[in-house]
């Protein structure tokens, strides 16, 4: 491979089998690093080789247990800048604490803006993530951000599967935007679940704003968490006259009650990418996962080769 330096993959606890895939796709072996604990619980870290002057890539999504992978991240960079790697990328497959990426009422805290700074103090040069919460959270740093999509990944699933008359929906007003932009890629018209929140954790779906009447139907999010808001969307899309219902999102975080209620939702399959690694206990029928470890490992060998890497952000 061309370049000056070597190019060196890392990977804390958090997805290790993605860390390991995008470095098969690029054809290196994976970096020597531990990231143990010691007895009271502080990590600890040991980096088996040399990264003096390499261009490290640490592969480590912020999934649960999330303080933990966070810390694992925050620490191996420091390591390797204390070890004098030329340049350190944060290969973050899922950014965590994105979800307060602003002030909604007062005393609120903004994690998406802490975290940055701490990434960035930590010894991080650049960042490669995927479909951030917010896509403003990229000026949050001050440091390069590359900021890849899962929708057109999650397009050409859905494109090469038998759809009859599909319709694309979102699942609350906040997603239209993402809604339309995956709809424009697959060519398929939009719909819109309208809810409300009578009180908190507690959503009520009032009407649905488009034709989904004897049509299958896509419900898309960028995150996946207890499975609520697309489950409910999903049962009011059946009662409303929907044939088929898929679903699919870039980040399974999947807590709490998830696997039940998709597991007794009608939804017939939830497509999901391996940002954030699937248990054991949740890998259930319905649930279809496809890598972004090729993607990952062609914006990493173009970072490395000073390539543009603004042609994997193409939505087309």
């Amino acid at each position: 491979m061309a370049g000056r330096k070597t190019i060196k993959i890392f990977s804390g606890n958090a997805n290790p089998e993605l860390a390991k895939e995008i470095a098969e796709n690029i054809g290196i072996p994976m970096g020597k690093a531990e990231a143990g604990r010691f007895s009271d619980g502080e990590i600890a870290i040991n980096i088996g080789e040399s990264v003096r002057g390499a261009d490290v890539f640490v592969v480590q999504p912020i999934c649960t247990p999330v303080n933990e992978h966070l810390m694992e991240l925050l620490i191996l960079m420091d390591a390797m800048k204390r070890a004098s790697a030329g340049r350190i990328t944060a290969v973050i497959p899922y950014y965590g604490y994105a979800r307060q990426d602003r002030k909604t009422k007062a005393r609120d805290p903004i994690t998406a803006k802490l975290v940055a700074d701490l990434i960035s103090v930590a010894g991080a040069n650049r960042i490669l993530t995927m479909d951030l919460h917010a896509a403003q959270i990229q000026g949050y740093f001050n440091i390069p951000v590359d900021h890849l999509l899962g929708a057109p990944i999650l397009a050409d699933y859905f494109g090469q599967s038998k759809l009859d008359d599909a319709v694309v929906v979102s699942p609350d007003v906040g997603s239209v935007a993402r809604a339309r932009n995956f709809a424009n890629m697959m060519n398929l018209p939009i719909a819109i679940v309208d809810k409300r929140r009578p009180k908190a954790n507690v959503a009520e779906v009032m009407n649905i704003i488009g034709d989904i009447v004897d049509k299958d139907v896509i419900l898309i999010d960028d995150i996946i968490d207890t499975a609520g808001t697309i489950t409910e969307g999903a049962n009011a899309l059946k009662k409303m006259g929907a044939r088929r219902i898929f679903a699919c999102c870039t980040h399974a975080v999947l807590s709490g009650p998830a696997i039940e209620r998709i597991n007794n939702s009608v939804i017939e399959e939830l497509v999901i990418l391996n940002t954030i690694p699937l248990t054991d206990e949740k890998r259930i029928s319905k649930i279809t996962s496809i890598s972004v470890a090729p993607i990952f490992a062609e914006a990493i060998t173009r970072i490395y080769e000073d390539l543009s890497v603004s042609k994997l952000f193409d939505q087309n």
